[in-house]
């Protein structure tokens, strides 16, 4: 992710990681605050999926809500 974008939308951008992941906690979001590594750390943790496949999945976020 373009951290300084990602950082200046963070907020508008909740909702729709949450609806993307609905297992993340606005504690989790709020930690996050638009790491990659750290948002690829807990989708590891929550849905029990490897690394690659985490970062493929942000990848495609970013693709589809145009944060490239």
């Amino acid at each position: 992710m373009n951290q300084d974008t990602i950082k200046g939308q963070w907020k508008q951008l909740g909702g729709k990681l949450k609806a993307q992941w609905g297992k993340l906690t606005d504690d989790d979001l709020k930690v996050a605050e638009g790491d990659s590594q750290y948002l690829s750390g807990k989708l590891q943790e929550r849905y029990g999926i490897a690394r690659d496949e985490a970062e493929k999945q942000i990848k495609q976020f970013e693709k589809t809500n145009n944060l490239h």
